[in-house]
């Protein structure tokens, strides 16, 4: 199928589920952030299952090919996963900057890190269960997840996002095995610390995926909109990411208007391409979604576009991102047309 859709990750989660304004008035959290969750700790499983189950079908009725369980479960894309690892305290946690430059509350890293159980084998075997279509899920990279955390254990940053690369790579390894069939790595902070990330993002990231069949994606962004307002005219480190071991890049143009001669550079890779502006709630039309993937096209051949939003909708109003997805899958439609007759 040309141009197939799909989700980048996660879909606004309900207001009964999650408390919305408190999740959107801070950074995202990076330890566990329980007081986020409307729903008392004995019944929020099952809640969470009734709204990944919601999420399915609002992915399902808005026309996508690719689906995710719109993680709904998390409180932020990378907290999940990096609070289950062994080696990290949690408890006494350590401060980073983010991306936008303020200190938050991160992991602190005390020993060696190593995955000591699966951490969203569930949730795949949950959405397999319930859809026939496409699945995917996401892991946060080995790269974001070091500058997300205090290291207090490893000799360098480095050292500590290799430790993390084998804790995502015995991940990613599961999550195939469950029935994935894409995983992504979430690496935003490839962007955010370009310097580090061309002296060894590369490395981190083939290293997580060292031994790994499956069809696998690398998400790059500027940030969530509803945190990060501005947005560079291009990436920082992105033609870099010809090296990786990844099938697909994940990519953002519709916020930043991105220059699309650069995917030039990324000649084997599929790419992911964001077409669904998240600084603002208004629902774009097919006509502008589908001038969006066209500025790609000589660039990209149409057989290697997927499209989707510039970034995660978690923070979208959910009437606003079904009415932007089910744009963004007419665009695909008429795209379609066009190509093929």
């Amino acid at each position: 199928m040309l141009f197939p859709t799909s989700l980048v990750g996660s879909y606004p989660q309900p207001d009964w589920l999650i408390d919305r304004g408190r999740l959107a008035g801070r950074f995202p959290p990076r330890v566990r952030a329980a007081e986020l969750w409307r729903v008392a700790p004995d019944l929020l499983a099952a809640a969470q299952d009734d709204a990944a189950l919601l999420a399915i079908r609002a992915q399902e009725d808005a026309g996508l090919d690719i689906l995710t369980d719109g993680e709904v479960r998390r409180e932020s894309y990378s907290n999940a996963f990096a609070t289950a690892l062994d080696g990290v305290d949690i408890d006494n946690p350590g401060t980073a900057l983010d991306r936008s430059g303020h200190p938050n509350p991160v992991p602190r890293v005390t020993g060696p890190i190593r995955r000591r159980h699966p951490v969203n084998v569930a949730d795949v075997r949950f959405l397999r269960a319930h859809t026939d279509r496409t699945i995917k899920v996401t892991v946060p990279g080995p790269f974001t997840m070091a500058e997300q955390a205090q290291n207090d254990y490893y000799p360098s940053k480095e050292a500590a996002a290799f430790g993390y690369a084998e804790a995502v790579n015995a991940e990613v390894a599961d999550l195939f095995a469950a029935g994935a069939d894409v995983v992504q790595l979430d690496e935003p902070y490839l962007q955010a610390r370009p310097d580090a990330a061309r002296q060894y993002g590369v490395k981190v990231l083939n290293a997580a995926l060292d031994g790994i069949t499956g069809t696998t994606a690398v998400h790059l962004c500027f940030g969530y909109a509803a945190i990060i307002h501005e947005r560079p005219s291009g990436y920082s480190f992105l033609p870099e990411l010809a090296a990786s071991t990844a099938d697909q890049i994940s990519i953002e143009t519709a916020q930043s208007g991105l220059d699309c001669a650069v995917l030039a550079d990324l000649t084997d890779k599929t790419i992911i391409l964001g077409v669904l502006d998240l600084n603002d709630h208004a629902v774009e039309t097919a006509d502008v979604v589908a001038g969006r993937v066209r500025k790609a096209l000589p660039y990209v051949p149409a057989e290697r576009i997927v499209l989707a939003p510039d970034c995660g909708m978690k923070y979208l109003p959910v009437q606003s991102a079904f009415g932007k997805l089910s744009s963004m899958t007419r665009a695909a439609r008429m795209l379609r047309a066009e190509l093929t007759g």
